[in-house]
């Protein structure tokens, strides 16, 4: 019953090797958060990045529809149908958001941030 050297000694290990862990476990935690920001980080650069790409193509594609439609129907007339075009679009991607944009958002975030490896 009476505490010996030997126990002190082994309770002073233990004390130190739960300090480690400790330590340990915040340097993992740190560690894991940083990776996800710079998971996080990447996907969107690269998202913007692609929408930068595809706005310059949609602009460029949007000019040669209305030269091309300004033979059949006249230059004004052209460059409002292509405008009521992307009104239509906009107009579906409002009444959408949900289905095209908020839940695939939410299920990608979930798995890039909740990864359990």
């Amino acid at each position: 019953m009476f505490s010996t050297d030997k126990n002190i000694e082994t309770i002073a290990e233990l004390i130190e090797a739960v300090k480690n862990y400790i330590g340990l476990q915040t340097k993992y935690a740190k560690l894991d958060v940083i990776e996800k920001i710079v998971r996080l980080l990447t996907a969107l650069t690269m998202l913007a990045v692609l929408l930068l790409l595809l706005f310059i193509g949609l602009i460029y594609l949007s000019f040669a529809t209305a030269y091309a439609l300004a033979p059949l129907i006249g230059t004004a007339l052209a460059f409002a149908c292509v405008a009521g075009g992307y009104f239509v679009m906009l107009f579906l991607c409002m009444i959408f958001r949900k289905r095209w944009i908020e839940r695939p958002l939410v299920k990608f975030l979930a798995g890039l941030l909740m990864n359990e490896q």
